[in-house]
């Protein structure tokens, strides 16, 4: 699931094709017309790339369980959020235990939430990074999967920060994604 300009689900889906990753990518979906991360999954012969249009349902659980039938009768067994920028209701959440992942631009528990880069550059910490965790009903609180840190440098702004920061997060989401469809 992803929002976005799929830089995540490109590199996900580069591994697989490098036979570094043993995932199969069944399903994209986008809640953003826009979203680049529809042509990327195209582009890379995914067999399902839909944008499913939030607006065309009552409400976020609507929403929610309209993809959670399509994802459901995929027969996937992962639920990887590549940038997916809407928090999920907890119906669908509950429909798949310990299937969804997420990443997150943060050293986890610190800087949840929407802007962590911008908490931790004004936090003043030394370091930051990414966290893979699994999705709860509590926002960023899942079991930590895996972490990289990266420093922060003199002179870093958002963008020099989060850069670095996407560096780590596409070497380690993956290999997570590897470790956990082959239970290594």
């Amino acid at each position: 699931m992803a929002s976005g300009k799929g830089s995540n689900l490109k590199v996900i889906l580069k591994a697989i094709a490098r036979g570094e990753c043993a995932a199969q990518v069944e399903v994209v979906i986008c809640n953003k017309a826009d979203a680049k991360a529809l042509n990327i999954a195209k582009d890379a012969g995914v067999p399902q790339v839909l944008f499913i249009n939030p607006k065309d349902y009552e409400d976020r659980e609507a929403y929610d369980i309209a993809c959670a039938e399509v994802i459901q009768s995929a027969g996937c067994v992962l639920i990887v959020l590549a940038g997916y920028m809407r928090i999920l209701s907890k119906a669908f959440i509950q429909a798949f235990p310990d299937q969804i992942i997420n990443i997150h631009p943060s050293l986890l528990p610190a800087f949840k939430g929407a802007d962590a880069v911008g908490e931790a550059l004004k936090a003043g910490v030394k370091v930051s990074g990414c966290t893979v965790h699994y999705v709860t009903l509590e926002l960023d609180s899942g079991e930590v999967l895996e972490q990289a840190s990266v420093p922060i440098l003199a002179g870093d702004t958002w963008h020099s920060l989060h850069q670095r920061i996407q560096e780590k997060e596409h070497s380690i989401y993956p290999s997570v994604i590897h470790r956990l469809i082959t239970k290594v």
